[in-house]
């Protein structure tokens, strides 16, 4: 089951968003939020893969929530007003729909989310699209991943890598409860492979990686964990 919540200040546009998540089985609607303050509740809580947030909301509008976070759900931005879509993108949304949204554009959103977002199994093995071809990699094997424009590189023990085209925030969702960290925008780190680190980089195989100002936080929660278990 994919856990979603709702954040939207339009009483309409939410029920019809509950509509279109009950006929997926799939999806499993966790909660609903008026605004911002109320979802950030919901996130530091609850366990959510997706988001549809809505764009123009009172006091904090749906961009700058999703730009706030350190630690972003798969987002489908919702709204009315078509001169959001690049922003959005930028922030690195799965999709941009436009209201009214149909089933039909509803549905192929979240087909793709399906479809392409790649998520850890219970086996704890990824599938990657790379060249062409569908790659299975341990999570034990991965040390680190590199967000490289549209694509993301997964390294190995040899310091070689794959790209897939995904972003690394959409990993970041499906691989942070199997041991793996966002310590800066561009790397998402396996803890059980960092050897060193201090207070501004980690050391993973032969790679030194900085840690970025904004995941301080998530960060200083890695130190401890990693000096108990030194």
């Amino acid at each position: 089951m994919i856990n979603c919540i709702i954040i939207d200040d339009e009483p309409l546009a939410i029920s019809l968003l509950e509509n279109h998540i009950a006929k997926i089985d799939d999806l499993k609607l966790i909660a609903t939020a008026k605004n911002a303050v109320e979802a950030y509740k919901i996130l530091q809580n609850q366990s959510v893969n997706v988001m549809f947030l809505d764009i123009q909301m009172p006091d904090l509008s749906g961009i700058e929530f999703l730009r706030s976070l350190n630690q972003k759900p798969h987002t489908v931005f919702t709204t009315a007003y078509r001169e959001f879509a690049i922003e959005g993108f930028e922030l690195e949304a799965v999709d941009y729909l436009l209201k009214p949204i149909t089933f039909e554009r509803f549905f192929k959103s979240v087909d793709r989310i399906l479809r392409n977002v790649i998520k850890a199994n219970e086996d704890d093995f990824m599938i990657f699209r790379s060249e062409g071809l569908y790659r299975k990699m341990q999570l034990n094997n991965i040390f680190y991943l590199e967000s490289a424009g549209n694509n993301v590189k997964v390294f190995g023990q040899t310091d070689t890598f794959i790209a897939s085209k995904i972003s690394i925030s959409e990993l970041e969702v499906g691989l942070r409860e199997k041991g793996f960290i966002r310590i800066h925008r561009s790397f998402l780190v396996n803890s059980a492979r960092i050897t060193a680190l201090s207070s501004y980089e980690v050391v993973v195989g032969n790679t030194r990686i900085p840690v970025g100002r904004s995941y301080k936080k998530d960060y200083e929660y890695l130190i401890k964990k990693f000096l108990e278990n030194a």
